[in-house]
């Protein structure tokens, strides 16, 4: 069967040459600015200051070509029938199907996936030090790459939404690799202007991988073993991708400098390509594109089930509004939720190398430690999972929300010269926000009826990209307080939302999704 995956990954689609070739010119793009790096002298590639030449410009210019090629090549070859078809087709995935062999390799394939996409804005937080020393610029100028990358995941996550629904999951993820590709050049921008703009497409290209991740598995799992599945492939994707950056940071950096977290996009994002004939296609798109057979493999192969997409009357369901204090009470607890998770993971952990950077720590040293917490933290994530789905959805967003504050106290202990090292810390944080984010999602959509889900999920979701994105416009405008008041300011939030949570927040573990409609303000 996975055979059949790679052999019709390409078939209805424009022109499956076309994205081969548009592959091989953005790998040609990226190679034409390696001499940039070869004349720059030295061991660490500094180009700061050094001439664009003509190789560097036509490399980018096959980069973008490339990038379009690959697109069209993508596109179903009937792009309106594909369109009107699937308005018209719902997958529904298996009640209490047992797990197959086929579940477990997809989780597999798209747990490595993540950790290829969540290792490239992680990497962010190692890369700002030499920054600063090349540029000689400032900590808030510098921080506008990581603004601009954040930036460029919440444009991402709204475009790939479109993108997945226009040319499938698959196609979705293999295009994404492609645009990883690309970026790779971020690695060989002689001036911070061209890493800022870098960044910003580099964000683009990783902030839609999740959702689709998110959807692809939603569509294959049992239903009995969607929200587990969701927690554990979403959660070690975090953990590893954050190993992943800084294991590659405390060996690779010390001998090549800073820029070749950003060349690893190269290597990475072509085995991500390779890696997506291993993803199946989804059925939806199959049977939309007329491919009513291999639709029906891939369906016997996941146990799912095809319908006609059923649009329920005013008249069958309740009338929701979109008040009350259980609602708005739920709502603002795990949106608050989502707000400290973004404060904690693009601040305080994006601003933590630097911090121990200053204190006297080497980069290498620096990124050895957090890789240490990583690596700690990795094994939790099963645990996580599990007591998500076998004790309680409720508790287990209250213990993340709990973890995270604890590795919070951690690090206001360390700032105030309390002894001990960061490992311990910087693991509780790992832990909490990565099994916080794994989770809050998932409960999220299992917390509000149908028809207001996709507008509470979305706005939970931006919820965790806006915390971000404070922290980071804070940072480019120079107002970051030491990192022991960035703890502390983050500590009060999250136990706001703990509380929150504990009040508001509903068991969802074993419940019928669709009784929501009927006690969404019990």
């Amino acid at each position: 069967m996975i055979g059949m995956h790679r052999s019709t990954a390409f078939l209805d689609r424009r022109a499956s040459p076309s994205f081969v070739v548009g592959v091989i010119a953005v790998t040609i793009g990226v190679l034409l600015h390696l001499p940039m790096l070869m004349i720059s002298g030295g061991a660490d590639l500094n180009l700061s200051g050094m001439a664009i030449d003509g190789k560097m410009v036509a490399g980018m210019a096959l980069i973008v070509v490339g990038v379009a090629v690959a697109a069209y090549g993508l596109l179903p070859r009937d792009l309106a029938r594909q369109r009107t078809a699937a308005h018209a087709i719902v997958i529904m995935p298996p009640e209490d199907a047992p797990l197959t062999r086929a579940h477990w390799r997809l989780m597999i394939v798209l747990v490595v996936a993540l950790v290829i996409d969540v290792m490239k804005p992680a990497a962010l937080g190692f890369t700002i030090p030499g920054m600063i020393a090349e540029y000689h610029a400032s900590k808030a100028t510098v921080s506008l790459v990581p603004l601009s990358a954040l930036t460029g995941t919440v444009v991402g996550s709204i475009l790939w939404g479109a993108i997945a629904d226009l040319y499938g999951r698959k196609a979705s993820i293999l295009l994404s690799a492609v645009m990883f590709v690309g970026t790779s050049i971020c690695g060989a921008m002689p001036s911070l202007g061209w890493n800022i703009a870098m960044c910003f497409m580099m964000g683009a290209a990783a902030g839609g991988m999740l959702p689709v991740t998110y959807a692809l598995l939603a569509e294959m799992m049992p239903s009995r073993h969607r929200g587990w599945s969701l927690v554990l492939v979403g959660g070690l994707g975090a953990a590893g991708g954050y190993f992943a950056a800084s294991g590659s940071s405390a060996f690779l950096q010390p001998i090549f400098g800073w820029r070749v977290l950003w060349l690893l996009n190269l290597p990475t994002g072509l085995a991500l390509v390779l890696l997506g004939g291993f993803i199946p296609e989804s059925a939806k798109f199959l049977i939309a594109s007329g491919r009513v057979a291999e639709a029906e493999q891939v369906m016997a192969l996941f146990g799912s089930k095809a319908g006609p997409s059923i649009v329920r009357g005013s008249a069958a369901e309740p009338t929701i509004a979109l008040s009350g204090r259980a609602f708005v009470g739920k709502l603002v607890a795990l949106s608050l939720a989502a707000i400290c998770y973004g404060l904690t993971n693009f601040g305080l952990l994006l601003w933590l190398p630097t911090d121990l950077f200053a204190k006297g720590y080497s980069m290498a040293m620096s990124s050895k430690l957090l890789a240490m917490s990583a690596l700690i933290a990795f094994p939790t994530v099963f645990i996580v999972a599990f007591v998500y789905s076998r004790w309680s959805t409720k508790g287990s967003v209250l213990g993340a929300l709990a973890l995270t504050i604890a590795g919070l106290l951690g690090v206001l202990r360390l700032e105030f010269g309390g002894g001990g090292g960061p490992v311990l810390p910087v693991a509780l944080l790992i832990v909490g926000t990565n099994a916080l984010i794994a989770m809050l999602l998932p409960y999220t959509a299992e917390s509000f009826p149908l028809r207001i889900r996709a507008r509470t999920t979305g706005i939970v979701a931006a919820c965790s990209k806006a915390g971000g994105m404070f922290a980071q416009c804070l940072a480019v405008l120079a107002l970051v307080p030491p990192l022991a008041l960035v703890a502390l300011a983050i500590i009060l939030p999250s136990a706001i939302a703990l509380g929150l949570v504990a009040l508001f927040g509903k068991e969802t573990r074993g419940r019928d999704l669709r009784d929501l409609d009927h006690s969404v303000l019990a």
